[in-house]
């Protein structure tokens, strides 16, 4: 189980260096939004490892999934360019 956390958190270290560097291609009022939510999920990602839950392996996922939909959506609904 802890290796589970473990590659987790690894994993969402890397979904959180894409975060990080979104700047190039995503607005700064929408960085904020995305930073903080990465750093709510970051903090259920450490109750779940806490509680030794199979669902830490989901955390990285919903982080990435989110990224791709918002810059996605942003970049069709709102015209953002890289």
């Amino acid at each position: 189980m802890i290796g589970v956390a473990v590659v987790a958190g690894v994993a969402h270290l890397l979904v959180g260096y894409v975060y990080l560097v979104s700047g190039l291609a995503v607005p700064f009022y929408a960085l904020f939004p995305l930073w903080a939510w990465w750093l709510v999920l970051a903090g259920v990602l450490a109750r779940l490892a806490a509680r030794r839950s199979w669902w830490t392996a989901v955390v990285p996922v919903v982080a990435a999934v989110t990224w791709v939909l918002v810059v996605l959506g942003g970049g069709e609904l709102l015209g953002w360019t890289a």
